[in-house]
């Protein structure tokens, strides 16, 4: 095991699919000389050359639809968009050819791509520079999301995403990018489509992925020493979404929230919460909870993009109102209802 940031995790996992198979090629904006603008591509351009680790125009359509070209002829092209954001330039390569493509043409071609994203709030980057839009590819058949909240993962799971046959969307949330952890030496490679339980825990089941996955774990931390035992699901991937695991969870439980950095409508939480009210409404002591983004533009001063995010406050602050609403309950004891206020 080493312990490493969750940059160099990524970078790692570049480099030993580059290294593993000539058909891995990187593409996207100032990746090569410049390494990339948060330098996830550091020494890749030196390591390989300019044939396996490619410059292109400030065209997201364009260089997008070239990687879509290339998967078709046999290459497995890794794109970097700089930001999330700048994937809505991107959205038609992205939702109508390489979602569709394999579908459309009866499995003669697959589409073996990674798009590779940072997004997320928090950098004072304003509106257009710091949106969560993972639901919007998590929506579209043909895509693979996955979301890492831990160096470990990162790895893992790009190996796994270069791998893969199948178009994957891999999100980065930007706080992550200094954040450290221990990674398994050598060849580590994830199963897409499974979650995993960060923590163990009996009263209570936080739901969340990426950065909101890092937050969730802090607040068990906190409250284990009040003696509140919270278990702790990290989805990893949006599609395919595991749900047993999921229901599995909150079946042990009883209680839910779901924990996440994009707006409340429409949003992750409103999927894991129709999933639990299909799979585990029976053991539900209460209805299950959501934290989220404020629904807004997020803002450029520094207090008012922090007030609109989540943070362990706020998850804390609804954690307690459900323990308080069910931990006397009939349900929860076998005894009467009793108000101790």
């Amino acid at each position: 095991m080493s312990l490493i940031t969750y940059r160099q995790a990524l970078n790692d996992a570049l480099r030993a699919e580059l290294a593993r198979d000539d058909t891995v090629i990187l593409l996207g904006e100032e990746i090569g000389i410049f390494e990339g603008s948060y330098k996830i591509t550091a020494g890749l351009l030196a390591e390989f050359g300019p044939e396996r680790v490619r410059d292109t125009p400030i065209a997201e359509e364009g260089f997008v639809g070239a990687a879509i070209g290339a998967a078709m002829l046999g290459m497995r092209p890794v794109v970097e968009i700089m930001t999330l954001n700048f994937s809505l330039i991107a959205m038609d390569q992205i939702v109508n050819h390489a979602a569709k493509i394999y579908g459309m043409f009866g499995g003669q071609t697959a589409v073996p791509l990674v798009i590779r994203m940072p997004g997320g709030g928090g950098q004072q980057l304003a509106a257009t520079h710091s949106q969560n839009l993972e639901v919007w590819f998590a929506h579209v058949p043909g895509l693979k999301v996955v979301a890492p909240s831990t160096p470990a993962d990162a790895k893992a799971l790009l190996t796994a995403s270069i791998r893969d046959n199948d178009p994957v969307i891999f999100l980065e949330n930007l706080s992550l990018y200094n954040t450290k952890g221990e990674v398994p030496d050598g060849e580590h490679v994830a199963e897409i489509g499974k979650a995993a339980v960060a923590r163990e825990g009996s009263d209570l089941t936080v739901i969340a992925y990426s950065r909101a996955t890092t937050v969730a774990l802090q607040v068990a931390r906190q409250l284990a020493d009040e003696g509140i035992s919270i278990e702790v699901v990290d989805l990893c991937s949006l599609r395919p979404l595991d749900r047993e695991t999921v229901c599995a969870s909150v079946r042990k439980t009883s209680r839910a929230v779901v924990l996440e950095d994009d707006w409340l409508s429409y949003g992750v939480g409103a999927e894991i919460s129709a999933t639990l009210m299909e799979g585990a409404f029976d053991y539900l002591d209460a209805p299950v909870r959501r934290v989220a983004a404020a629904e807004v533009p997020l803002p450029y001063a520094k207090p008012l993009e922090l007030a609109a995010l989540p943070d362990a406050n706020d998850l804390i602050k609804v954690i307690r109102e459900l323990l308080d609403a069910t931990r006397f309950s009939p349900q929860a004891t076998g005894a009467i209802a009793t108000d101790t206020r």
